[in-house]
C-alpha cells in the first residue's frame, strides 16, 4: 500500500503539475476527515506521512477533564488512568490508531478530496497561466467542432474558440492545427475557461512578430491595427533604424512574410502603412492606395478634410466605406473625404460669400491696421472677439466697437451668399461600424478591373 501511495502521487504530481506538498497535506486533509467521521467531528485528529516511505501514522488526542463535555475531544481522569497511571487534568493523551481499522473508507475518502484538490489546484494554475498569456498567440488540436465553437487542445488545458471569434468562411476540422489569440479567461463553476480568438485585431499583430525577426527583435514597432476579419486590415508600421525599411521587412522577399500571414487569414487582405509622426501625413497614408492631394487639419476636432482626385475618390472610399473607415480606425483621426471638383466648388462658393473689409469704408488708415492684423474679410471682422481688436495698435474700445457695429449693418443690409456644403463630402470616423456604415452610405465601389494586390506598402522617402 505504501508503494501504491508514492507511486500514486508522483503520477499526479507528474501529469498535473500540482506540488507534492499540496498533495501530501490533501492526502492528511482525507484520512482525517475519515477519522473523524468514526470519533467525532470535533476530534483532534493528527495525520503524519512519512514522503520517503509512504507510511502513515494516524492518532487522536484528548485531554484529561474533570468534566467531559465533548467526549471527542476530552475524557475523565479515571479513563485517561486507564492508559497511563500518573494522568493529571490538563494533560494531552495521545492514541495511535491503526489505518487499517478504517478499512476502504477512509481510502475512499481520501481519495475524494485527493481528487477534488487535485481539480482544484489544476483548475488554479490554468487561470494564473492564461490570464497571464492574455493577448498572446497559442497553438493547438482541433479536438471539437459543435455548432460552429471549437474546442482546442493547448499544451496545459482546453480552449474554447466561439464561432462569432472566427474568420468568416473558415472551417475548422478535427485534428487540425489552428493558432489563436487569448482574448479572455472566463471563470466558471465548471473552472476557467480560455476564450481564443482569430478575429481581433492582436491576433494580427502577434502574427507579424511572429512572422517577422525585425519586429520580434525590436527594430520594427506596430503601432496600430485595423480590421475587419476575413475581408481587409491595415497595420501601420515604424522602424526605429533608419537603414531598415519597416514596410519591407514586413513584407519580406517577394512578399513571402506578408503572404505566410495572408494564407493563415484565409486570404485577407492586409496594407501595411508606413508609420509618421505627422498625423496629416500619417492619415494620408492610411488611405492607401487612394492617394491624397490635400490636407486640411482641424486639431481641436481631430479632424481632417482630405480632398483626392475624382477618379481617385472610389478608390479612397473603398468598398462599402470599407478603405475609409479603416484609415480612421488605424489613425484615430475623423476624416471628412472629398473630391477635387467638389473641393473646388465649395472654394469658389466660399469666394462668392467673402466680403472685403475695404467695403465698410472705415476709413484708409483703420482699413489698412485691420489688414495688417489678418482681418480681410467682414466675416473675419465679426468672427474676432473685441478684446482681440483692442489689442491691435491704434484701435481703442470705441473704434472696436464701431467698426464691429458697421460690419453687422453692411451684413444686414447685404447678405453674402451662403456656401452650399459640398455634396461629395463625406465623414468617416474611428468609431463607425461595418454595417452601419454600409446601410448608411451609397459609397461608390473600387472599380472591379483594378483589383488590389492582398498588400499595399507606400515607401515615403
Amino acid at each position: 500500500m505504501n508503494n501504491e501511495i508514492l507511486d500514486a502521487l508522483s503520477q499526479i504530481t507528474r501529469e498535473k503539475s500540482v506540488d507534492r506538498a499540496l498533495l501530501v497535506e490533501t492526502l492528511e486533509a482525507g484520512l482525517a476527515s475519515a477519522v473523524r467521521k468514526k470519533y467525532g467531528a470535533t476530534a483532534d485528529v493528527e495525520v503524519r506521512f512519512a514522503n520517503e516511505t509512504g507510511q502513515i501514522s494516524v492518532a487522536i488526542r484528548r485531554t484529561v477533564m474533570e468534566t467531559v463535555e465533548d467526549p471527542a475531544l476530552q475524557m475523565t481522569v479515571e479513563e485517561a488512568r486507564a492508559y497511563r497511571p500518573d494522568a493529571r487534568v490538563g494533560d494531552v493523551l495521545t492514541f495511535p490508531l491503526s489505518i487499517a481499522e478504517f478499512g476502504r473508507n477512509a481510502v475512499q475518502t481520501a481519495k475524494q478530496v485527493l481528487i477534488q484538490r487535485v481539480r482544484e489546484a489544476e483548475r488554479e494554475r490554468v487561470y494564473r497561466e492564461y490570464s497571464d498569456k492574455i493577448g498572446t498567440l497559442v497553438r493547438g488540436v482541433v479536438q471539437q467542432v459543435d455548432r460552429g465553437n471549437v474546442i482546442v487542445k493547448l499544451d496545459h488545458s482546453e480552449g474554447f474558440l466561439p464561432a462569432r471569434e472566427q474568420i468568416p468562411r473558415s472551417y475548422h476540422r478535427q485534428g487540425d492545427y489552428v493558432r489563436a489569440v487569448v482574448s479572455n479567461m472566463d471563470k466558471s463553476v465548471k473552472g476557467p475557461q480560455v476564450i481564443l480568438s482569430r478575429t481581433h485585431p492582436d491576433f494580427l499583430r502577434r502574427l507579424f512578430e511572429a512572422e517577422v525577426p525585425e519586429i520580434a527583435d525590436g527594430i520594427v514597432e506596430v503601432k496600430a491595427v485595423a480590421r475587419e476579419a476575413g475581408s481587409r486590415s491595415k497595420i501601420s508600421v515604424y522602424s526605429t533604424d533608419p537603414r531598415v525599411d519597416a514596410v519591407g521587412s514586413c513584407v519580406g522577399l517577394k512578399g513571402s512574410r506578408v503572404q505566410s500571414i495572408v494564407r493563415e487569414l484565409g486570404g485577407e487582405r492586409i496594407d501595411i502603412v508606413p508609420w509618421s509622426q505627422d498625423p496629416a501625413v500619417f492619415v494620408s497614408r492610411a488611405l492607401s492606395p487612394a492617394r491624397v492631394t490635400d490636407v486640411k487639419v482641424h486639431e481641436a476636432e481631430k479632424r481632417m478634410v482630405l480632398v483626392v482626385a475624382d477618379d481617385q475618390l472610389s478608390l479612397a472610399i473603398g468598398k462599402g466605406g470599407q478603405n475609409a473607415r479603416l484609415a480612421a480606425r488605424l489613425t484615430g483621426w475623423k476624416i471628412d473625404l472629398i473630391s477635387k471638383s467638389d473641393e473646388r466648388k465649395r472654394q469658389d462658393q466660399e469666394r462668392l460669400s467673402r466680403v472685403e473689409v475695404e467695403k465698410l469704408e472705415l476709413g484708409e488708415a483703420t482699413t489698412e491696421k485691420l489688414i495688417s492684423a489678418g482681418i480681410e474679410t467682414v466675416q473675419e471682422l465679426l468672427a474676432t472677439p473685441l478684446e482681440k481688436l483692442v489689442e491691435i495698435p491704434g484701435i481703442g474700445d470705441k473704434t472696436a466697437e464701431k467698426v464691429i457695429a458697421t460690419a453687422k449693418e453692411y451684413l444686414e443690409a447685404h447678405p453674402p451668399v451662403r456656401p452650399e456644403a459640398a455634396s461629395g463630402e463625406m465623414e468617416f470616423t474611428p468609431e463607425m461600424e461595418p454595417a452601419a456604415e454600409a446601410a448608411a452610405s451609397p459609397a461608390p465601389t473600387e472599380p472591379a478591373p483594378e483589383a488590389a494586390p492582398a498588400v499595399e506598402g507606400e515607401r515615403h522617402g
